[in-house]
C-alpha cells in the first residue's frame, strides 16, 4: 500500500510540475491523474497494490471531502456573494459527469456485445 500511495503522490508531483513549468490554467492534480491515466494506458495493466489502494481510497471517499467542504464554509461569504456562477459550475458540472458516464457505459457495453459472452 505505501508503494501505491508513493506512485499515486509521485503523479501528481509530476502534474504539479507540469502545471507550473507550463502555466496551464489547470489543477495540478487533475494533469497528474493524466499522467497516471497515460502510465496506465501504456502498461495496459493496473498494478494490484494500486487497484486495492485505490479501492481502499474510494471507499472512504467522503472523508476525503471533508477538507474541501470545510474550505467552502470558511469562504461562505465569497459563495454568498456568488453564487450564481458557483451554482452553474455545479449544475453543467453534474450534467457533464452524467453525460460522460453515460456515454462511457454505452461505449463498454456496445463493446462488450460485439466481444461475445466470455468463457
Amino acid at each position: 500500500m505505501i508503494h501505491a500511495l508513493c506512485l499515486l503522490i509521485a503523479f501528481q508531483l509530476l502534474g504539479e510540475a507540469s502545471v507550473r513549468l507550463t502555466g496551464w490554467p489547470m489543477p495540478g492534480a487533475l494533469v497528474g491523474m493524466l499522467w497516471l491515466l497515460a502510465w496506465l494506458a501504456w502498461r495496459r495493466r493496473v498494478p494490484e497494490a494500486l487497484a486495492t489502494t485505490a479501492s481502499t481510497l474510494l471507499q472512504h471517499m467522503m472523508l476525503l471531502f471533508i477538507p474541501t467542504v470545510t474550505g467552502v464554509m470558511v469562504h461562505f461569504g465569497r459563495v454568498a456573494d456568488e453564487w450564481k456562477p458557483f451554482l452553474i459550475a455545479c449544475v453543467v458540472g453534474a450534467a457533464v459527469t452524467m453525460a460522460v458516464t453515460a456515454l462511457t457505459l454505452h461505449w463498454l457495453l456496445a463493446r462488450g456485445r460485439r466481444a461475445g459472452p466470455a468463457a
